[in-house]
C-alpha cells in the first residue's frame, strides 16, 4: 500500500494505485478511488472468462449503480458457482460489491435466503461494500417490505453495528440512490419493530441511519415523526436518543 493518503480527485491518483485498483489487488480508500476503477480492466483481471461483448455493455458513461449491476450480471452469465463464491473474498472492495449485486440479481431464491447471503457483505470491513450490500437487495426488500421487516428485526440486536445499521438503512422510506418504499412513506409505523430497538443505539453509525430513516418519513408524515421523537425522548434520557431525534427533525 502506498504511503501517501488517498487522493481528493481522480486526476491526482498515482498510476501505481490505479494499476492496483484495476487489477483487484487493493481496495479503494475513499469514494474518489472507488469511482476511478476501470470496471472492464478489473473484470478482465478477476474473471477472464467473461466475454468481450459482455464487457462492452459496462459503459463507463453509465452511473455507478447501473455499472455495478451490469458487472454482476456479466459474472452471473459467465461464471461458475464456485467462482462466484470467491468474489466475496477478493481484496478489491469493488469486486466484493459485485458479489453483493450477484446476491441481489440471483433468480429464484427467497427473501430469507437472499438476506442470509448478503449478511457477511453487510458486515464487511469496507465502507463501500456495506453500501453496495443494502443497495443490491433493496428492490427485494421494497417488494416484500412487511416480510423484510419481520426478517430484519432480529438483526437490530446483533453485536455488529454494521448489521444493526443495515436493518435500518435497507428499509429507509426514501433512501439514497434507490427507489422509494411507498408503503413506509404513508405508514412508517410498520417499521417500528426495527426502529424501536435502535432508538438508543450507542454507535453513531447506527444513530445516523435511524435519524435519516425518520427524516425520510418526516417528509410525508411529519406529525408521526414528531410524536415518536417526543415519546422516545420522554422514555429514554440517553444522549444517543437525543442525538437521533435532533437529526431526525432537522428538516421539520
Amino acid at each position: 500500500m502506498p504511503n501517501a493518503g488517498p487522493a481528493a480527485r481522480i486526476s491526482a491518483i498515482p498510476q501505481d494505485v490505479l494499476i492496483r485498483l484495476n487489477n483487484g489487488t487493493m481496495a479503494a480508500r475513499n469514494l474518489v478511488e472507488g469511482l476511478a476503477v476501470d470496471f472492464q480492466k478489473l473484470m478482465q483481471a478477476v474473471a477472464p472468462g467473461v466475454r468481450p461483448e459482455s464487457l462492452a455493455s459496462i459503459d463507463p458513461a453509465l452511473g455507478i449503480t447501473r455499472r455495478m449491476a451490469l458487472a454482476a450480471q456479466c459474472l452471473l452469465d459467465h461464471s461458475k458457482p464456485k467462482d462466484l463464491r470467491k468474489l466475496s473474498q477478493s481484496p478489491s472492495d469493488t469486486v466484493r460489491g459485485w458479489a453483493a449485486y450477484v446476491v441481489g440479481l440471483t433468480p429464484g431464491i427467497s427473501l430469507e435466503d437472499r438476506l442470509s447471503r448478503i449478511r457477511p457483505l453487510a458486515d464487511d470491513p469496507h465502507f463501500g461494500v456495506r453500501e453496495w450490500a443494502w443497495l443490491a437487495v433493496r428492490p427485494h426488500v421494497a417488494a416484500n417490505i412487511e416480510a423484510a421487516i419481520s426478517l430484519l428485526t432480529p438483526w437490530t440486536a446483533d453485536a455488529s453495528p454494521a448489521i444493526r445499521r443495515f436493518a435500518s438503512e435497507v428499509t429507509r422510506p426514501r433512501g439514497v440512490w434507490c427507489s422509494h418504499i411507498n408503503l413506509l412513506k404513508t405508514t412508517p409505523e410498520l417499521a417500528l419493530p426495527i426502529l424501536e430497538p435502535l432508538r438508543a443505539d450507542g454507535e453513531k453509525y447506527v444513530q445516523d441511519s435511524v435519524a435519516n430513516w425518520l427524516n425520510d418519513a418526516g417528509k410525508s408524515q411529519p406529525k408521526w415523526v414528531k410524536t415518536l421523537c417526543k415519546r422516545w425522548q420522554k422514555d429514554s434520557k440517553s444522549l444517543a436518543t437525543a442525538r437521533i431525534c435532533k437529526r431526525a427533525m432537522r428538516s421539520l
